[in-house]
C-alpha cells in the first residue's frame, strides 16, 4: 500500500466521521470505535495494514468529535435566548441591503460569537467601524422546513439576531484592517466606476462578475438566470475560478509569456479576483479550489489530484465542520472540482487540443464536468432543473471571462482616462448584452426549467452512489484494457 493511499484512507475516514455526524446522531459509536480500535492495534500493530485501519477509525472518530463539539458550542450560546445586549460592536462585513432593512454583521468586544443586526435600510455603516449597540438578542428561527437557517448562521458563528436596535456610531476610528478596508473602498469606487458607463440591466451582470454575487440583479432577472441555469456565473466557485484561470493563461499567453509563466500570471490573478470581493470565506475556498484545479492542468496531472483536493476539503472542515452540511458554497465548489478530475480521464482520452486552439470546447467539457456532479445539490437545494442549461452555457460561458476582462479595464481607467474607460465599457456591454438576450431568450421558453420538489436526500444519495458505480467500472475496464494492450 502506497503514502499516497494512506493518506487518501485516513483523509476519506475523517470526512466520512464529519459527514456521518452532520446528518445523524452518532456519537454513541465512539465508545465501540475506541474499543474496535484498541482491538486492532493490540492484534494488528505488527502489520500495516492493522495499523492504517487502527489509525482510519481514529480519524473517523475525531471526525464526529469536531462536529459534536462544535454543535454544543452553538447549543450553550442559544441557550441563552432573549438577553439584553448593550456594548461596543465592530462591523465584519460589507452590510448588505435587503428589501426592508440593512443585514449589518457585527462582532462584540469579547469576539467569540457575532450578532446579525437588521438595522435602517439607508444608513451609512463600513466594514470595521464600530457601534454603540443596545437590543434583545435572539436565537435564529427557521422560516421554512426545507432550509436550516438557524445552522446556516452557525457556521459564520453568528449566534443571534438583533431586530429593533438602538444604535449610535461610535466615535473611535475604524478598527478593520488597514489593507481590508483599502480594498472595499477601491472596490466600490470601482463599482461605481461601471455604473457610470455600462446601462441597466447589464451593468449588474457587469458588477456580479466582476464582485460576485447576485443581489444586485432584480428579482425578475434572478429568476430568469435561475430558469436557464446560469446563476452560477455571477456565484463564486472553484469551478468559476479555475475557468476564469484557464482563460488567464491564454491572455498571458497572448501577451507573450510561457506558458509557466502564465501559469503565475493566472494564479495572481485569481488572487486579485478574491481580494476585490472582499476575502468572503466562500472565495477564499473558491480561491484555493481554483488553485489547485489550476496547479494540476499546469502539470498535467488533472486525472491525479484527488489528494490535494480531498486534503484542502479536510484542511477547511477541520477549521469549519459545517461547512460540509449548511455551506451550500462549500458543496459546490468541492463537487465541481472533484467532478472535472474524474470526469477528466474521459475528455483527455478522446479530446484532441489541436482543435480547439481558444478552449472554447475545453470549457464546454469543463461545464459539463461539473454539472453532472453539482446536479443532486442544485435540485436537493433548489427544486428547479433546467435542461436548457447546458445549450445556455455553451453559448455564454467562453465569452464571460473576456467580458469580464473588458469590465475590469473600464472599471480601472475610469480613474485615469474616463474616455479609454467608456470606449472599454461599451465594448464589455455588447458581450454582456449578448449574454443578457441569449438569457432572457431562453427564460421563456416553456418548461424550461422543471420543479424537482420531491427530490431528497435519498435520492442524492442514489444518484452519487450510482455515478461512482459507472465511474468504477469504467475504471475497472480502462485497467483491463491497458493490461491487455500491454500483452
Amino acid at each position: 500500500m502506497t503514502k499516497s493511499k494512506i493518506f487518501l484512507i485516513l483523509f476519506l475516514s475523517f470526512l466520512i466521521g464529519i459527514f456521518s455526524a452532520s446528518f445523524w446522531d452518532v456519537g454513541f459509536l465512539n465508545y465501540f470505535l475506541a474499543l474496535a480500535a484498541v482491538m486492532v492495534f493490540v492484534l494488528g500493530y505488527r502489520n500495516r495494514i492493522g495499523v492504517v485501519i487502527f489509525f482510519a477509525i481514529l480519524f473517523f472518530s475525531f471526525g464526529i468529535w469536531k462536529v459534536q463539539s462544535a454543535l454544543e458550542n452553538v447549543a450553550r450560546f442559544q441557550s441563552q435566548d432573549g438577553i439584553e445586549f448593550s456594548g461596543i460592536a465592530t462591523v465584519v462585513r460589507e452590510p448588505e441591503e435587503k428589501e426592508f432593512y440593512q443585514e449589518i454583521i457585527v462582532r462584540p468586544e469579547d469576539g467569540k460569537y457575532k450578532i446579525l443586526v437588521q438595522g435602517e435600510k439607508y444608513a451609512s455603516w463600513e466594514y470595521g467601524e464600530e457601534m454603540n449597540l443596545k437590543c434583545i438578542l435572539k436565537k435564529p428561527e427557521n422560516f421554512s422546513p426545507d432550509f436550516d437557517y438557524r445552522m446556516y448562521l452557525a457556521k459564520d458563528k453568528i449566534f443571534y439576531i438583533c431586530k429593533k436596535p438602538q444604535v449610535m456610531k461610535s466615535m473611535e476610528e475604524n478598527s478593520g484592517n488597514i489593507i481590508f478596508v483599502g480594498i472595499l473602498k477601491l472596490k466600490n469606487l470601482m463599482e461605481k466606476n461601471v455604473n457610470r458607463v455600462i446601462p441597466a440591466p447589464e451593468a449588474a451582470l457587469a458588477d456580479g462578475l466582476l464582485f460576485g454575487g447576485n443581489n444586485r440583479l432584480s428579482k425578475e432577472w434572478q429568476e430568469k438566470f435561475s430558469r436557464t441555469g446560469t446563476s452560477h456565473i455571477v456565484a463564486v466557485s472553484g469551478y468559476n475560478v479555475t475557468i476564469i484561470a484557464e482563460y488567464l493563461i491564454w491572455l498571458g499567453i497572448l501577451l507573450g509569456l510561457w506558458r509557466p509563466r502564465a501559469f503565475w500570471f493566472a494564479l495572481v490573478g485569481i488572487f486579485l479576483f478574491v481580494a476585490m470581493i472582499g476575502f468572503p470565506s466562500s472565495a477564499v475556498r473558491a480561491g484555493v479550489m481554483g488553485s489547485l484545479l489550476l496547479w494540476a492542468v499546469k502539470n498535467g496531472r488533472l486525472a491525479n489530484s484527488y489528494n490535494a483536493i480531498i486534503f484542502s476539503a479536510v484542511v477547511m472542515l477541520f477549521l469549519n465542520p459545517f461547512l460540509l452540511r449548511y455551506d451550500i458554497g462549500f458543496q459546490l465548489s468541492f463537487l465541481a472540482a472533484l467532478g472535472i478530475i474524474a470526469a477528466a480521464p474521459f475528455w483527455e482520452k478522446y479530446f484532441d487540443k489541436k482543435f480547439d486552439a481558444l478552449g472554447i470546447l475545453e470549457t464546454i467539457l469543463l461545464t459539463l464536468s461539473a454539472q453532472i456532479f453539482v446536479l443532486p445539490i442544485i435540485l436537493y437545494n433548489f427544486h428547479m432543473m433546467s435542461w436548457l442549461s447546458v445549450v445556455v452555457n455553451a453559448l455564454i460561458l467562453p465569452i464571460v471571462p473576456l467580458t469580464m476582462l473588458l469590465v475590469f479595464l473600464s472599471s480601472v481607467l475610469g480613474f485615469v482616462f474616463f474616455p479609454l474607460s467608456v470606449a472599454l465599457g461599451w465594448a464589455g456591454y455588447v458581450l454582456l448584452r449578448y449574454e443578457t438576450e441569449v438569457i432572457d431568450f431562453f427564460s421563456k421558453i416553456n418548461q424550461a426549467s422543471w420543479q424537482t420538489e420531491k427530490f431528497g436526500w435519498k435520492m442524492v444519495a442514489g444518484y452519487y452512489f450510482f455515478l461512482g458505480g459507472i465511474f468504477w467500472i469504467w475504471k475497472r475496464y480502462k485497467n483491463k484494457s491497458g493490461k491487455l494492450y500491454e500483452k
